[in-house]
């Protein structure tokens, strides 16, 4: 569960955040005039939701009845309006659980709070933000809305959040495909220490199917150095599992595997065109999303 002595949303990390926005590379489904391509021509009638009045939109959607109601200004939306929808795909499973120093985070505990930070800033663009939380299966899943109330239940899905059950994140992929036949964006929040080897197939597949999906790949630091020397017991968080050994006798050959599984991660990643970020625990969150949302800006322009 996130700490109570760190919120979700770091006013730090929102201010530095500026105005950058988060966009695609690809063409999503929705409006032409909006920060992203469209494949579609015109507009839809069918309503789907409000959204208060900013200063840029047409006044001729305002919604008087509305208006009279909350003495707020409206304007409607309608269903091909929403720019982009985004499925923030939070790894809840045990071994998210985990910290190697006493102060840091835990990988869910970081996930929680990037995930927390894109949500806002799609919700203050006016897209679509949605969460899975998904461990053995999914455990909770909120629908993208982009309504201003829609962050609210996303982030305290994201502060009950408790890390348990084995990683399996592909029920997630399945609720993507299932419930998601527009194309969307995915963002996988997770150690990518699944059971199922082919995630990464299985995260491409969902490429080709014309989603956007970018991986943060979360790590904490001991995971990436090993820092054990002594003799250690190391306990799996996911199942009954254990392991008896002399840190410095094992820890060339851990870091041998690691760098070698990692690398696979990367190569496969870049071949099926996801956006594959790796974040150490320790690293501030400003640091991480900063790079990525200029990244995307240079795609889109």
């Amino acid at each position: 569960m996130a700490s109570p002595s760190r919120p979700l949303l770091d006013p730090e990390v929102l201010a530095r955040l500026g105005t950058l926005k988060l966009r695609v590379r690809s063409v999503t489904e929705g409006i032409l005039s909006g920060l992203h391509r469209s494949p579609h021509h015109g507009q839809s009638v069918e309503f789907a939701e409000h959204k208060e009045y900013a200063p840029g939109d047409d006044v001729r959607r305002i919604d008087w009845k509305a208006y009279g109601k909350f003495d707020k200004y409206y304007v409607k939306q309608f269903e091909q309006e929403t720019n982009l929808r985004c499925h923030l795909v939070v790894d809840s499973s045990g071994s998210m659980g985990w910290k190697g120093a006493p102060g840091r985070l835990t990988k869910l505990e970081y996930g929680a709070a990037l995930a927390a930070s894109l949500a806002w800033l799609l919700v203050r663009q006016a897209d679509a933000a949605g969460l899975l939380l998904c461990a053995g299966e999914v455990v909770r899943s909120i629908p993208p809305r982009a309504s201003a109330g829609h962050l609210q239940p996303i982030l305290e899905a994201l502060s009950a959040a408790v890390p348990a059950g084995p990683t399996r994140l592909d029920a997630a992929i399945d609720w993507v495909v299932e419930h998601a036949p527009r194309r969307s964006a995915v963002v996988l929040i997770s150690d990518l220490f699944d059971q199922d080897q082919r995630l990464l197939k299985q995260l491409a597949q969902l490429s080709r199917r014309g989603h956007e999906v970018t991986i943060f790949h979360l790590l904490d630091p001991a995971e990436l150095t090993f820092p054990f020397e002594e003799p250690t017991l190391f306990l799996s968080m996911e199942d009954g599992r254990s392991v008896e050994a002399v840190g410095r006798e094992v820890k060339q050959g851990y870091l041998g595997l690691m760098a070698a599984w990692l690398a696979g991660v990367k190569r496969e990643a870049a071949e099926a065109d996801l956006d594959y970020t790796l974040c150490p625990t320790d690293r501030p969150l400003d640091e991480v999303l900063l790079p990525f949302l200029a990244r995307r800006e240079r795609h889109a322009a």
